[in-house]
């Protein structure tokens, strides 16, 4: 019997790759990883995740790359997509929404945005596309999660 949901972390830069293996870790997460485009399918077939954390900016294939490819995979295009990106959202997010990401998150994420995003994909939920602010210089956009409830630490 599954007690803990899998996840695949894609992500090319290594600390941030292993930061975020941690966190989620820390929330009681089983993780793999996958370092560009190529090892995020074949890791993904092989390994099966729960759910997939997704960069865009990565080697061997971007991330809008792996997104069409994981849809066009019968095994895998049922696996909710957690897109964490320092793109603009502005353009990147219609972009990946177009491929029904569960939720589109911008780099640096918050550990509390980031367990209740996930929460609520592996639910099967989608996290609506959040409002970009006018002004990019107020810095890294965070939704207001009041609404939401708060994450358990298993799912």
């Amino acid at each position: 019997m599954k007690t803990q949901s899998k996840v695949l972390v894609v992500e090319d830069d290594d600390d941030l790759r292993r930061g975020l293996m941690l966190r989620l870790r820390t929330y009681g997460y089983d993780v793999v990883a996958a370092q560009d485009g190529v090892a995020a399918v074949s890791i993904a077939r092989q390994e099966q995740p729960d759910l997939v954390l997704l960069d865009l900016g990565l080697p061997g294939g971007d991330g809008f790359t792996v997104l069409e490819r994981y849809a066009n995979l019968p095994a895998l295009c049922a696996i909710p997509v957690v897109v964490l990106t320092g793109r603009d959202p502005r353009t990147s997010e219609p972009a990946a929404r177009k491929f029904h990401v569960a939720a589109f998150l911008r780099k640096p994420v918050d550990n509390d945005v980031l367990a209740r995003t996930i929460t609520l994909a592996l639910r099967g939920e989608t996290v609506p596309a959040a409002a970009v602010p006018d002004d990019p210089s107020a810095g890294p956009f965070v939704p207001d999660w009041s609404a939401w409830p708060p994450p358990p630490l298993r799912p």
